[in-house]
C-alpha cells in the first residue's frame, strides 16, 4: 500500500495485492497451480512462478489453450488459477469457459486484472467493461468485484478455498483503501459500510469509495444514504437489496462497467420481480477511450458527484 502527501487514505493496486496473496496461498495449498499468458509481470503472477516454478505455467498469448489446460488440471484435482488481463481472459476463451469450466463446474479461478476504464492509457481495446456480464451469464460461476486491496486479498483466498468456478475482477491502478484492518470478507454477503434511511447506494469495485464520498457530501444537505458494498456480484445478496429497498424506498447502483448485464441490471431485475422501487444506475453506456484514469472517470460520469446526482433523482421519485 502507498500513501501520498495529498491523499489521506492509503491506496493499493488490487492486481499487486492478489499477486502477493497467491504466493501465500501457494504455501498453504500444494495443489494450487497458476496458468498465465505473456502478461505475468503485469498481473504479478510472476511472483508465484518465482516461488513455485514447478506449479507455474506460461502459455504466451493463447487464452483458449490456457483455459482448456486449466480445466484439465482442475479435473485432475488441482485448483487452477488463470491469470491474465480481464479483456483477454473473458472474451477470447468464452466457449472454453462455458463448455470446459462452467458446465462441468470445475475448480478454475479467473484472477483477471486491468478491468474497467481505469486501465486508462492502455486504450479502449484493453478496457474490459463487459466482463462481469459475460461471466455472470455462466450459471455456475461466482463473480467477485473487490472494493480495495484488503478485500481483494481475502476474496482471492475465498475463491481458492471454495469449490467451483470463480471470477475475481482486479484493477490496474492503485485505488483508495476503504476497509479497516479488522475487516473480514464474507462471500455472497453485502457489506453495509454506512447507515442511512433516505436511499441506498449499492456499489462494487472502485465505485464503493465514490459512493462513500457521495454519501458524506449528501449528508451535509440532510440526505442520509445507506451504502452497501456488493463485492459478490454473483450470487447477488438479494435479501440485502430487498431490505434496503423496503427501508429506504429508493436505490442507486454504481459500477465501473456497462449498465447492460452488470450490477445495476441485476439489482433492477430483482426489484422489478419482487419489490418495485425507484432505481437509478450509474455506470457506462458505451466504450471509452485512452486517457488518464481520473479524467476518464470524470468524462464518463463515474464520480462521487455523478452518484450524488443520481441519488437526488432517485429520492425525487419516491412516493409520498
Amino acid at each position: 500500500m502507498t500513501t501520498t502527501a495529498n491523499t489521506v487514505a492509503p491506496t493499493a493496486s488490487t492486481r499487486e495485492v492478489v499477486g502477493k496473496a497467491l504466493v501465500e496461498l501457494g504455501k498453504r495449498h500444494s495443489n494450487l497451480v497458476v496458468l498465465g499468458g505473456d502478461l505475468n509481470k503485469s498481473t504479478y503472477a510472476n511472483m508465484f512462478g518465482k516461488e513455485f516454478p514447478d506449479r507455474f505455467f506460461d502459455f504466451g498469448p493463447a487464452e483458449q489453450n490456457i483455459v482448456n489446460v486449466a480445466a484439465g488440471m482442475a479435473s485432475s484435482g488441482k485448483v487452477a488459477v488463470v491469470s491474465t488481463f480481464s479483456v483477454f481472459g473473458t472474451g477470447r476463451p468464452y466457449d472454453q469457459l462455458r463448455v470446459g469450466v462452467a458446465q462441468p463446474n470445475l475448480n478454475v479461478k479467473l484472477f483477471l486484472t486491468h478491468s474497467g476504464i481505469v486501465t486508462g492509457e492502455d486504450g479502449v481495446s484493453a478496457q474490459s467493461i463487459e466482463d462481469v456480464a459475460i461471466i455472470s451469464a455462466l450459471p455456475t460461476f461466482k463473480v467477485i468485484v473487490p472494493a480495495d486491496g484488503p478485500e481483494a486479498e481475502q476474496a482471492a483466498a475465498a475463491a481458492v478455498e471454495t469449490p467451483g468456478p470463480f471470477f475475481v475482477r482486479l484493477s490496474r491502478s492503485a485505488t483508495p483503501v476503504v476497509h479497516k484492518p479488522e475487516f473480514r470478507f464474507r462471500l455472497g454477503v453485502a457489506e453495509e459500510m454506512r447507515q442511512g434511511k433516505d436511499v441506498a447506494i449499492i456499489a462494487c469495485g472502485i465505485m464503493v469509495d465514490a459512493a462513500l464520498k457521495a454519501a458524506a457530501k449528501l449528508a451535509e444537505g440532510g440526505v442520509h444514504c445507506r451504502v452497501l458494498n456488493m463485492a459478490t456480484v454473483k450470487p447477488l445478496d438479494e435479501q440485502a437489496v430487498l431490505k434496503a429497498a423496503q427501508e429506504t424506498g429508493a436505490i442507486v447502483t454504481a459500477e465501473e462497467h456497462l449498465l447492460d448485464g452488470g450490477l445495476g441490471s441485476m439489482v433492477a431485475s430483482l426489484l422489478a420481480r419482487k419489490r418495485p422501487t425507484p432505481v437509478e444506475c450509474v455506470g457506462l453506456t458505451g466504450y471509452a477511450e485512452s486517457g488518464a484514469p481520473q479524467l476518464l472517470l470524470e468524462k464518463y460520469h463515474l464520480t462521487p458527484n455523478d452518484i450524488a446526482t443520481a441519488v437526488q433523482r432517485a429520492v425525487g421519485r419516491k412516493k409520498g
